[in-house]
């Protein structure tokens, strides 16, 4: 190769490397100018996810799974039906109560029934009560009678002793008919006090019926609003607990929201109601809009399992993270595709003024 080829080739490699240098310059002198202008006028972190209300569908009766009427990810509405449970046992325990309520009601018709007769025997012991004074009465009247004879010795002992004996039968019978009365009027007041305590029975097996009621209605398990579901995890014939969490739901009609995590020396000017700006991660060069809807109470790291303590151990100074709720804005259909747990980059302009 001759030198003027080679001076001619160097050249051309530094006319190239000149372009190359040059062209990464300017790169990196608008992504640093870029870098620097962000700084100075945004609080910027990507720490930040898009955040939903995910809920857990419990079950509330025990028993074994007969349908599961949902698949993974499904969209579904407020009450659609999502699991049912066999109901054999709660169907037969309502029958019970239900057949113990009818029992507990004839019962009371029973007692009303011996009241009114109660009140009947009542009734005649009383007028049976009104004959035996009457019939006192003229007995009283009798031996008094008798008794002025014999002092004038116009009658007999025999005659007085036996008007005697039957004024005492008549006292006898005064008093028995006193008592069959009081004795009526208590069975009265007995069968009563018996019908009140079975009305309170009555109301305690309703009870008992209502309750039956509801666990047969909790055997059927329906969404509790607008929602999609997560991942399915049980089976037909499978066994659950009351209180048993058997799916996830994602509520879509309590809207969504972002955390995002601020340094501690980023937020000092932030306030309720500023507007944010938001890039997500799964959408590039897609912006959302939002305001801040509250600051939290303490760090991150203070709501944690085991807060640090700076007492123990060696300290080193690191920078807290303050979490901030961020209320998205904007039409609906522009946040469907939104998803819990997506990751976000939250910016925030320092000019408050």
């Amino acid at each position: 190769m001759s030198t003027q080829t080679q001076n001619k080739t160097d050249k051309r490699i530094s006319v190239v490397t000149t372009v190359i240098a040059a062209i990464v310059m300017v790169v990196l002198l608008v992504w640093g100018g870029r870098t620097v202008f962000t700084y100075l006028r945004f609080e910027e972190t990507n720490d930040a996810q898009v955040e939903e209300y995910i809920n857990p569908v419990t079950a509330r009766v025990n028993g074994y799974i007969k349908t599961v009427r949902y698949i993974e990810n499904q969209e579904v509405k407020k009450g659609d039906t999502l699991v049912v449970i066999d109901d054999s046992d709660y169907t037969v325990q309502q029958d019970e109560a239900a057949a113990s309520l009818s029992n507990a009601k004839a019962q009371v018709s029973v007692l009303q029934s011996n009241v009114q007769t109660a009140s009947t025997v009542a009734a005649a012991s009383k007028a049976k009560i009104g004959a035996a004074k009457a019939k006192l009465w003229k007995q009283q009247a009798d031996y008094d009678r008798y008794k002025k004879l014999f002092e004038a010795e116009s009658a007999t002992r025999q005659q007085l002793e036996s008007m005697q004996s039957m004024l005492e039968v008549a006292q006898a019978e005064y008093a028995a008919a006193e008592e069959d009365y009081a004795a009526a009027i208590s069975k009265t007041n007995d069968i009563k006090a018996q019908s009140e305590v079975l009305v309170s029975e009555i109301q305690r097996r309703d009870a008992v019926l209502k309750r039956n009621h509801l666990n047969t209605s909790y055997t059927v398990i329906l969404a509790p609003y607008n929602g999609k579901m997560g991942r399915r995890t049980i089976q037909p014939g499978q066994l659950v607990q009351s209180g048993q969490t058997i799916a996830y739901i994602v509520d879509k009609d309590a809207g969504k929201w972002v955390i995002a995590n601020f340094k501690e020396t980023q937020i000092g000017k932030m306030y309720v109601g500023e507007p944010v700006n938001i890039e997500v991660d799964a959408f590039p060069g897609q912006s959302f809009s939002g305001k801040i809807e509250s600051l939290s109470a303490a760090t991150g790291s203070r709501f944690s399992l085991l807060p640090p303590d700076n007492a123990t151990g060696n300290f080193v100074k690191i920078a807290q993270r303050i979490p901030v709720r961020i209320r998205l804005e904007g039409a609906t259909a522009a946040l469907t595709n939104l998803n819990a747990g997506m990751s976000a980059t939250v910016h925030i302009k320092k000019d408050h003024e």
